[in-house]
């Protein structure tokens, strides 16, 4: 693709890089900034550099937050005895949306996955572990995506929390196998977590 000015070009392989942009697209998204007030742009620009250096993770449950704890951690009308794991933020936003779900969440920030060398150990499993040790918490919700990955995830934090006492559950299968759950319907989502069901070894 030939452009006309190299400040252009610049900038369509930047935005280019983001997933699911190609460069037309990046092409359209730049000359559509350059034909708005600069002061959109700036806006813009200001936007997504306070979000990339002043996002938090929260100290808990390990999602996105403005704060040291998340809105969700710190609010006591959350069922204090139920606790959802999930893989990223995205899974706990669609979870959100179905607004058929009222406990706490934890984030593991990924799954087990030998192929691509993620392992325990690099996933929030010891804060959970730690996490589930001194609580309330009574049940725990697995909800993660129903592949193989996940599945192995699954099995192996059930066999670390199988002497804890704690009931353990997964959403119910109503979403297709080898989907992510961010890409499920709402209503399939808030159905495969009224229906959970216990997980056993």
């Amino acid at each position: 693709m030939q452009y006309s000015s190299k400040l252009i070009e610049k900038a369509v392989q930047e935005i280019s890089k983001l997933p699911g942009i190609g460069q037309k697209t990046a092409l359209r998204l730049v000359l559509h900034l350059l034909k708005q007030d600069e002061q959109y742009t700036r806006s813009l620009s200001e936007a997504l550099l306070q979000l990339r250096t002043q996002i938090q993770y929260c100290r808990q449950c390990h999602h996105i937050s403005d704060e040291p704890l998340c809105s969700i951690c710190r609010n006591p009308h959350r069922e204090q005895t139920l606790l959802c794991v999930v893989e990223n933020s995205q899974d706990v936003i669609a979870i959100e949306n179905t607004a058929q779900y009222k406990g706490l969440y934890h984030v593991l920030g990924g799954v087990i996955s030998p192929m691509e060398g993620i392992a325990p150990s690099d996933l929030h499993v010891e804060t959970l572990l730690k996490r589930l040790e001194n609580s309330s918490i009574q049940e725990v919700i697995f909800a993660l995506s129903p592949t193989m990955e996940g599945d192995t995830t699954t099995f192996y934090l059930t066999k670390k929390l199988k002497n804890l006492g704690l009931k353990i559950t997964t959403i119910a299968r109503g979403i297709p196998i080898g989907s992510e759950i961010e890409y499920t319907d709402e209503i399939t989502l808030a159905r495969s977590i009224a229906a959970r069901t216990v997980y056993e070894v």
